[in-house]
């Protein structure tokens, strides 16, 4: 009797893909002109499509002043985080609403906890927590907190925000910059565990994100650097003993679905849907899990016509 056959393997899930919010961030390296004289309506709007495409999630980015050395590269527009989604949770019902990344090491972990907390709270629990570590030595200087030592700020904070972000009223956590219990904090997360995400692809980062995190988003890596990144990830977080799963982001190139009547970079990936998908899917390959896309766009309206399209014409094909 000729034997069977070895089961196939399990189907590769899809990737998922997100977006950082256009707007509420202007940084000149990679903001589009239209952006400039937006309004809040425009990004409700863009909300509301990621929210009735498939979108996993929108992200807003964190930053509280930005020193004139800097404006010219990094701009001056960066909306507040927790503003900026709350308000967006009003208009959307089922995308995840994500800080990418929040720069936690700023303020103390029961400040950052009670903000966050009521956010998942009023949004039914979409709530994902990115954090970083920050660049900017004047805005830390400002806010009284020591720039040298932000990156042991952060490890600190992630392990007293999973303490503040948890099912208890009174956490609890003591260390060595932060200490704190017998203090409630009301209203809870809806979530019984808000998912924490590292940023950053730096050495220490990727070693945080390993060993502290839920998640990783790659600043910046190209994709030809991420299977590495990956490989090291993966074996800091086994060294450690963490079995849960991590889950793995990259951000792409910039896309156009279609053939672009202007300009959009050396870089961009554009043309038929079928062939920005199997570009898109070498991403799965390396094990990435989820995708953060942006799109090269003159107008609000051409943005959400783009999210659409990759909705409807591209991301059926990310397995």
């Amino acid at each position: 009797m000729p034997a069977e056959p070895p089961p196939a393997p399990p189907p590769t899930p899809p990737l998922a893909y997100g977006i950082q919010l256009p707007i509420q961030s202007q940084s000149p390296l990679y903001t589009e002109p239209w952006e400039a004289t937006a309004t809040p309506h425009d990004l409700r709007e863009i909300a509301r499509t990621a929210d009735e495409t498939g979108f996993a999630y929108i992200a807003g980015c964190d930053h509280v002043a930005i020193p004139r050395r800097l404006a010219e590269g990094m701009g001056t527009t960066w909306y507040d985080p927790v503003a900026t989604l709350a308000h967006l949770a009003a208009v959307t019902e089922n995308v995840r609403l994500m800080s990418h990344v929040a720069i936690v090491g700023l303020r103390h972990p029961l400040v950052t906890a009670k903000q966050y907390a009521t956010l998942d709270h009023l949004s039914g629990g979409r709530l994902i927590l990115g954090v970083g570590a920050g660049h900017v030595p004047e805005e830390f200087a400002a806010l009284g907190v020591d720039f040298a030592r932000r990156g042991a700020l952060l490890d600190e904070a992630i392990d007293a925000l999973n303490a503040a972000l948890g099912p208890d009223e009174y956490p609890e956590h003591h260390g060595r910059h932060y200490d704190f219990s017998g203090l409630g904090q009301r209203p809870r997360p809806a979530q019984r565990h808000v998912p924490l995400w590292v940023g950053g692809s730096s050495p220490a980062a990727v070693r945080r994100a390993a060993t502290r995190a839920d998640g990783w988003l790659p600043q910046g890596d190209p994709r030809e650097k991420l299977p590495a990144q990956i490989a090291k990830l993966r074996r800091l977080r086994e060294e450690a003993g963490i079995e849960a799963p991590i889950t793995v982001g990259a951000i792409t190139e910039p896309l156009y679905v279609g053939e672009p009547g202007h300009p959009v970079g050396r870089r961009a990936l554009h043309g038929k849907p079928d062939a920005l998908a199997e570009s898109l899917r070498a991403y799965a390959a390396m094990g990435v899990d989820q995708i953060q896309v942006r799109f090269r766009t003159r107008s609000r309206t051409e943005l959400t016509d783009q999210m659409r399209a990759f909705s409807a014409d591209v991301a059926p094909h990310l397995t």
